[in-house]
C-alpha cells in the first residue's frame, strides 16, 4: 500500500516539475521572447507577445512577425535588433498577403527551424534569402520578357542616353548634375513595367528638350531612332521591382530551354513540364547524386551542372553553364510556383497570361528563336551536337535558307519531326502561334541575310528519273550519314514522313547539289576529295529513290 502511495506521490511531483519546466520554457525561455525583449520603440520597450498576420481569403495565418517584429502592421518603428527591420519596399502591402505566400515556410510555427520549413516532411521550405524574389512567381507571371541580348541592349541605351540623370531605377540614378541642374526630376522607374508608363513620353520629352532653355534638357536628351526607342521601352516594360528575377528569366529565354520543356502550355515535350517545378517537395527528390546541402535550390544547381549525375539516364545534355548562369537559372526555376489564391488577388500580369493569352516571352523574332530553338540549333543557328545524339541541323546556314522556302520552314517548326528530338511547336501541340512562327522564320533570314528563294516552277514538280538508278548512288554517297534506310544515323532523317511531306523535289535537288558550307554536307555539283561531281540526272535519280520511301508507307 505504501509503495503505491509513494509511486503516486513521486510521479505526481515529477509531472508537476515537467509542467513547471514547460511553462517556464513557453513563457520565458522562447527565442522569440528574447528577441522581442531586446527591441524598443519611441514609446518604450516592445510588448512581448505573439504576433500574427491573418488573411482569411488566402487561408493564411503567419506568425513570422513574432520574430520579425518590424514587419508587423503598425510596428515599423521598432529598433534594437536586426529582426526589427521593416520589410523592404514592395508594390503591395505584406500585411495583406502574409509571409508564406511569397517566401514559403511554415506560417504557424514560432521556432526558427519549424518556421523556415527546415524540418523533415514539410513540403514548402522557405526560399533561400538570395532567391527571395523567386517568391514573386507565386502570384505574378511577368510578361514580354525578352532574351538577355535584347534586355542588355535596352539597358545600355537607357544608360547611354543619360536617363539615370533624372530617374531612379533599381536603386541607381537620380544624380545631380554640375551646378545642381537636373537630378530626380522624373519618377522612379523601378516598377514602370508593373504600374505602366506614359506611352507618349518620348514625344513629350523631345518637345520639352527643344522648347526649354535649360542646358540640362538640351544637352541631356537627344532624338532616338525607332529601333532604339523600341528597345528602351521593351526594357522599361521589364522593370517590375525584381530586377534579378527578370535577369534570370531573360537568361532562361536565351538558353532555349522551352525547346524541351513546356511552361504554361508553350514549349517542347522532350523534358518534363516546368510550370510548377519551383514547388517540388524536397522530401520527394533523390539526393544521392547531389553534392552539398539537400535543398531544392541545390538540387536544381547540381542538375544544371551535370544532369546525368543527378538523374541517371537523363536525356538533358550538359549545357556548359558557368556558375553565374547556373545561379540565375536556379533562381528562375524556383520562381515557377503558383498560389491557389482567389482570382480577386491575381495581379494584372497573371490575368493577362491566364485569361487574355499574353506571352511571358518577348514577341520579337530574336527572343522567340532563342527561347524555343537555340538550345538545339545554336545561338545563331549554326547547329549543335551533344554526346550520344545525332547532330542538330544548322538552320541558320545560308545555303539551307537559300533553298528552303518559308512554307517548308513553317511546316518544320509547326509539325516537328515525331520520333526525333525536334518537337512540334504548332499552337495545338507546342503553343506557338502562326505570327510567332513567322517571326522566327523572318529572324533566321534576317540574321543570315538570305531572302526566300524564288520558286523555280509554278507548281511543285516531281522528278521523273529512275529510282533504281538512284539507289546505288544513294548507298554510295549518302547512306554513310543519313543511314541505309534514311533513318538519320548521323544527319537528318530523310525517311521521315513529315520531311517527305514538306520537302519539294526542287528543295531536295538543290540541297544535294548545293550542299551546306560549314557542315559535313558537301555539294555534289562541285568537285571534292570526298566524292565525285554528280550530273543533274544522277541527283534527280537520288531524289526519285528517296521518294520510294514515301510511297512504301
Amino acid at each position: 500500500m505504501n509503495k503505491n502511495k509513494h509511486l503516486l506521490l513521486w510521479s505526481s511531483l515529477g509531472t508537476l516539475v515537467l509542467l513547471a519546466m514547460a511553462a517556464v520554457q513557453e513563457n520565458y525561455l522562447k527565442d522569440w521572447r528574447a528577441i522581442q525583449a531586446s527591441m524598443h520603440t519611441e514609446a518604450g520597450p516592445t510588448e512581448v507577445r505573439l504576433r500574427q498576420i491573418v488573411a482569411p481569403r488566402l487561408r493564411v495565418t503567419d506568425r513570422c512577425v513574432t520574430c520579425h517584429v518590424g514587419m508587423a502592421p503598425g510596428e515599423q518603428g521598432a529598433t534594437g535588433h536586426v529582426l526589427a527591420a521593416a520589410h523592404p519596399p514592395v508594390v503591395h502591402d505584406p500585411a495583406e498577403f502574409g509571409c508564406t505566400v511569397c517566401h514559403g515556410g511554415q506560417g504557424r510555427a514560432t521556432e526558427k527551424a519549424d518556421a523556415h520549413g527546415d524540418v523533415r516532411f514539410w513540403p514548402t521550405p522557405m526560399i533561400p534569402t538570395r532567391y527571395a524574389h523567386a517568391g514573386c512567381g507565386s502570384c505574378h507571371t511577368h510578361v514580354q520578357v525578352p532574351n538577355r541580348t535584347v534586355l542588355n541592349l535596352g539597358r545600355n541605351l537607357f544608360e547611354r542616353h543619360d536617363c539615370l540623370a533624372c530617374h531612379r531605377l533599381d536603386g541607381r540614378g537620380g544624380t545631380l548634375r554640375p551646378g545642381r541642374a537636373g537630378g530626380m526630376e522624373g519618377p522612379d522607374l523601378s516598377n514602370a513595367g508593373a504600374r505602366g508608363f506614359d506611352q507618349g513620353w518620348y514625344a513629350k520629352h523631345l518637345r520639352r528638350a527643344r522648347q526649354r532653355d535649360d542646358i540640362a534638357w538640351k544637352a541631356g536628351f537627344a532624338a532616338l531612332d525607332a529601333p532604339d526607342l523600341e528597345l528602351i521601352e521593351t526594357f522599361l516594360a521589364t522593370r517590375v521591382g525584381a530586377p534579378r528575377l527578370i535577369e534570370a528569366k531573360a537568361l532562361f529565354h536565351t538558353l532555349g530551354c522551352r525547346g524541351c520543356h513546356k511552361i504554361g502550355g508553350a514549349g517542347g515535350d522532350e523534358g518534363p513540364d516546368l510550370a510548377r517545378v519551383g514547388q517540388k517537395d524536397p522530401g520527394q527528390l533523390d539526393f544521392r547524386g547531389v553534392r552539398g546541402e539537400h535543398t531544392l535550390a541545390n538540387w536544381f544547381s547540381e542538375h544544371l551542372r551535370d544532369p546525368a549525375r543527378v538523374v541517371p539516364g537523363s536525356k538533358m545534355p550538359r549545357l556548359g553553364l558557368d556558375d553565374e548562369e547556373i545561379e540565375l537559372v536556379t533562381f528562375y526555376l524556383l520562381s515557377l510556383r503558383r498560389t491557389d489564391a482567389p482570382e480577386a488577388f491575381w495581379p494584372k500580369d497573371r490575368i493577362g497570361v491566364t485569361r487574355l493569352g499574353r506571352r511571358e516571352f518577348g514577341a520579337d523574332g530574336a527572343t522567340l528563336y532563342s527561347t524555343f530553338c537555340a538550345a538545339c540549333h545554336g545561338a545563331s543557328g549554326q547547329g549543335r551536337r551533344f554526346p550520344g545524339a545525332p547532330p542538330m541541323p544548322a538552320i541558320g546556314n545560308a545555303d539551307f535558307l537559300a533553298v528552303a522556302p518559308d512554307a517548308f520552314l513553317r511546316s518544320t517548326i509547326e509539325s516537328g519531326r515525331p520520333g526525333r528530338r525536334m518537337p512540334a511547336f504548332g499552337e495545338a501541340s507546342g503553343g506557338l502561334r502562326r505570327d510567332e512562327v513567322d517571326a522566327i522564320v523572318a529572324h533566321l533570314r534576317r540574321e543570315a541575310g538570305v531572302s526566300e528563294p524564288e520558286t523555280p516552277h509554278d507548281t511543285p514538280r516531281r522528278v521523273t528519273a529512275d529510282p533504281a538508278r538512284g539507289k546505288p548512288l544513294y548507298e554510295r554517297h549518302c547512306a554513310g550519314c543519313h543511314g541505309p534506310g534514311g533513318e538519320g544515323a548521323d544527319a537528318p532523317a530523310l525517311n521521315h514522313p513529315v520531311l517527305q511531306a514538306a520537302a519539294t523535289d526542287d528543295y531536295l535537288v538543290e540541297t544535294i547539289g548545293r550542299g551546306r558550307r560549314g557542315t559535313p554536307m558537301h555539294g555534289f555539283r562541285q568537285p571534292s576529295t570526298m566524292h565525285p561531281v554528280l550530273a543533274p540526272g544522277d541527283i534527280e535519280a537520288i531524289v526519285a529513290y528517296l521518294r520510294t520511301w514515301e510511297k512504301s508507307r
